[in-house]
């Protein structure tokens, strides 16, 4: 699910235009509701939460992840969490090494200098037969838990959020830009938050350049679906066509309640 790089960056974060001396016009009241509450209001960021576990748990009960783990076979090693830590990708190491620094000794630690020998690949040298088994026992650790919190939200959640707001974006937006940071990761292959984000800039501008919201976020999904086909891992779409799409072409900036989508064929439903 990720290929995790360098964090985004201030670079990366657009600069809004300036404001210009003449009154712009008066904002719809959807646009308006969508700027005034972002993904990190606490109901949006649940409702979030529940559509990406739709995708990668099957479920909507996001909270019952933590302990979740498992090698899916996508070349990534395992995949674990809530977020979806992966053992290839270098975020579950980091996972493991700031859980150690809030609690020294804890039942995942042993492990470290394994994770750290197998970032980057799919091997599980050093990690079994008895990690996956400590994963689930550390889940049910308090600290491992906000130790996951903690790191979605510095590694995914934060600065997806962050971006979506500087581009002018409402809440389905930065919800679009999450899914795909969760999925992508932002390093510098081509297939990466950025580089998605860069493909779609080259055929619309968001908000804060003057675009149209609604034009933009279709051709970042666009983007997104070309970034997906390059994987076969990642090349059933139906996160974005069943899920993201539905909302966009209803016009649910804001992700408002009830919400209805299909992933990967199953139907779910948020009143």
């Amino acid at each position: 699910m990720l290929a995790i790089g360098a964090l985004l960056g201030s670079a990366l974060i657009a600069v809004p235009v300036a404001a210009h001396a003449t009154a712009a016009p008066a904002p719809t009241a959807e646009t308006a509701a969508a700027v005034a509450a972002g993904l990190d209001d606490p109901a949006k960021k649940e409702i979030a939460m529940k559509i990406v576990s739709s995708a990668e748990n099957s479920s909507l009960d996001w909270k019952a992840q933590y302990k979740y783990i498992e090698d899916i076979d996508d070349g990534r090693g395992y995949t674990a969490g809530i977020i979806g830590f992966c053992s290839g990708t270098g975020d579950m190491l980091d996972l493991v090494e700031y859980y150690t620094q809030v609690k020294p000794g804890n039942v995942l630690a042993k492990y470290l200098p394994a994770l750290r020998r197998v970032d980057g690949s799919d091997s599980h040298a050093g990690l079994d037969p008895n990690f996956t088994k400590d994963w689930a026992k550390a889940a049910q650790d308090a600290e491992f838990r906000k130790a996951q919190d903690h790191e979605r939200d510095r590694v995914y959640f934060n600065p997806s959020v962050q971006q979506g707001k500087s581009d002018g974006i409402g809440v389905l937006g930065q919800f679009i830009y999450y899914d795909a940071i969760v999925m992508h990761g932002d390093g510098t292959d081509s297939t990466s938050f950025r580089n998605i984000r860069k493909r779609a800039l080259s055929k619309a501008k968001p908000p804060s350049q003057g675009g149209n919201e609604t034009a933009y976020l279709n051709a970042f999904l666009d983007a997104r679906v070309w970034a997906m086909k390059q994987e076969e891992a990642h090349s059933d779409t139906s996160r974005v066509d069943t899920a993201q799409r539905v909302f966009l072409r209803k016009g649910n900036l804001n992700l408002n309640t009830p919400l209805d989508w299909k992933v990967y064929g199953d139907s779910f439903h948020i009143g």
